[in-house]
């Protein structure tokens, strides 16, 4: 058999505009997968998504453009930062409670995430401006990149996770390969993870390897612009090509919210980076890297 003629169950490639302007799609009913669902809108202004109440907790993330945001009675209007997710400052996002409707209307082209989980104990309706969102630089020479702390677990939350990282072309991302598949507190967390990838370059790509150490997974996928890749467990690192800046949205849940990680034993020499440091600490507080 042509390995390369097979695709990998963990690669989702972008899709043209559908219903809703929904360009990727990622739900529970994916193989292997329980917690966590991805929508991304690309919308021209005007545009509206309508999501009805339901049981899990949603974030939505006005990635590029503006937005005003209903959450049941709770309005947030005219949302937006920047043009490009390369254009430099974090997005603002919206945190909403289970049980509330979530209508997103744009108010000029934009392109908007929607992720969401089951609901925690924690039922939180706010929304985070640019200004409140960590940003952080991670490692050093060719593993350096930037991380926006979205919503991480220092923010109080019901289950959701989520980052942006800017990785270099030619530069190494989600690096040294970790991962947390295991419920093991206060070592490790189960955290199923997904990558939404978009690139400066439209012809731009990055190489993500997903693997266990018992070889049951071992995954290499080319990841281009629009495309969504699923860490259901295992070790995980990307690497991002020469020339072509990268940029991915993560998003985490699983059984509970604590970001607790374990390095492949083969590579834990390579930690450049403080993982003890604690979030909300931010090293580099006039701009800024996970």
């Amino acid at each position: 058999m042509n390995r390369a003629s097979t695709p990998s169950p963990l690669l989702r490639r972008a899709r043209p505009t559908g219903a809703d302007g929904v360009v990727a799609r990622v739900t529970p009913a994916e193989p292997d997968w329980e917690f966590v669902s991805l929508a991304i809108h690309r919308l021209t202004a005007g545009g509206i998504v309508h999501r009805a109440a339901g049981a899990d907790e949603v974030a939505v993330i006005v990635l590029e453009g503006r937005a005003s945001i209903q959450a049941g009675d709770h309005s947030f209007p005219d949302l937006g930062s920047r043009t490009s997710v390369f254009d430099g400052p974090p997005p603002p996002l919206v945190l909403v409670e289970p049980g509330l409707s979530i209508d997103v209307s744009a108010t000029s082209d934009t392109l908007v995430a929607i992720a969401s989980a089951p609901g925690g104990e924690t039922k939180l309706t706010r929304a985070f401006s640019p200004g409140e969102i960590l940003v952080e630089t991670r490692g050093t020479g060719n593993t350096q990149r930037r991380v926006h702390h979205l919503l991480p677990s220092a923010v109080p939350a019901g289950r959701l996770l989520a980052f942006e990282v800017f990785t270099p072309g030619g530069n190494w991302s989600s690096f040294p390969p970790h991962k947390h598949d295991t419920e093991n507190p206060p070592v490790e967390a189960r955290l199923e993870e997904l990558y939404f990838y978009r690139f400066a370059r439209p012809a731009g790509f990055a190489v993500q390897r997903v693997y266990t150490a018992d070889g049951t997974l071992d995954e290499t996928v080319v990841a281009r612009d629009g495309d969504v890749v699923l860490v259901p467990r295992g070790y995980h690192v990307v690497a991002a090509a020469p020339g072509y800046d990268c940029y991915y949205l993560n998003v985490m849940a699983g059984p509970g919210r604590e970001w607790r990680f374990t390095v492949d034993p083969d590579h834990s020499w390579l930690m450049d980076w403080d993982p003890g440091r604690p979030e909300g600490t931010n090293p580099e507080p006039d701009g800024g890297s996970r």
